[in-house]
């Protein structure tokens, strides 16, 4: 049966799948991972991609394309978001990742990025027919897809990331009450799109930060996917551990059982863009998706 490859090029990290393909036209995972590259590291201030994140990003694309050559795969596609949407120089990066292991990156708009969970999400949970809002939040933007069943209602993409309000407030390590509550009024602020929207019946969140949350809350010491797809967090959860990293250093962060300490310094912002969701769209849990966009990539482009 047929390999196929997927890479997810984020602002904080690169997202790496290869699935088997069966005959059923179901997909069996044969790798899955993620790797923190922070691309979009200082690209709120510079515009622009910098030289070492860009070095970094490349050895961890040009890596993940001889594993998937090293596999045999049919087909690689791999796709940028928000990081390279916004960066001056995102084609010398491209040019920079085709150089040196032919790998040709598309980027995307979060219309687009919107419907590819929309099709992950669908896929993989067993969700009710009724209104379904679905969020990913990643280190430089947050996408939105709005629907009901089979049917994208709305789709949209926001720049709020992780990347950016940690930069901006200084949530990489221990930070004061009054420090947290002025991010959350300028996250509050840059999701004003969500504002006197009804309140959906199901809620999913997806992306790092919802995974990492989750893991958190189960003291996940080795990340299982399977307990993460469909799992519930609770906005008491969410908010218990705001509190925790609020209160932490970077180092006593990385020690959390079940946080990547790579993602120790965004975590807190992250947990904040997703407690203003949930408060935005008056939900108090929501489910947990492992599936991403990279899924609903293989599926749009190898699935046929």
């Amino acid at each position: 049966m047929p390999l196929y490859a997927v890479i997810d090029v984020g602002t904080n990290s690169v997202k790496f799948n290869i699935s088997e393909r069966r005959d059923d036209g179901t997909w069996q995972t044969v790798l899955d991972r993620a790797e923190v590259t922070r691309l979009g590291e200082g690209l709120d201030k510079t515009g622009e991609i910098s030289p070492d994140a860009m070095e970094r990003t490349v050895a961890a694309i040009a890596a993940m394309a001889a594993e998937a050559k090293e596999k045999g795969v049919t087909a690689l596609a791999a796709v940028g978001t928000m990081g390279m949407r916004t960066a001056r120089n995102s084609q010398q990066f491209i040019d920079a990742v085709e150089k040196r292991c032919g790998v040709k990156i598309e980027v995307i708009p979060g219309e687009e990025e919107g419907r590819l969970a929309y099709i992950a999400v669908k896929s993989g949970l067993g969700l009710s027919e009724g209104s379904l809002v679905i969020f990913d939040t990643g280190g430089g933007s947050s996408q939105f897809t709005f629907g009901r069943g089979p049917t994208v209602d709305e789709r949209f993409s926001l720049n709020v990331g992780a990347v950016r309000f940690t930069e901006d407030y200084h949530l990489d390590g221990i930070v004061s009450p009054e420090q947290l509550q002025a991010a959350l009024k300028a996250i509050a602020a840059d999701l004003s799109r969500l504002d006197g929207r009804p309140s959906p019946d199901a809620l999913v969140g997806m992306g790092g930060a919802n995974t990492n949350i989750a893991a958190v809350k189960h003291k996940m010491a080795k990340y299982d996917p399977d307990v993460i797809q469909g799992s519930v967090l609770e906005r008491a959860e969410v908010e218990r551990q705001i509190e925790l990293y609020r209160t932490s250093s970077l180092d006593d962060r990385r020690k959390i059982v079940g946080l990547q300490p790579k993602r120790a310094d965004v975590i807190l912002a992250g947990a904040c863009i997703v407690k203003t969701v949930m408060d935005k769209l008056r939900k108090d849990r929501m489910s947990i998706s492992d599936r991403g966009l990279r899924h609903g990539l293989l599926i749009d482009r190898f699935g046929k």
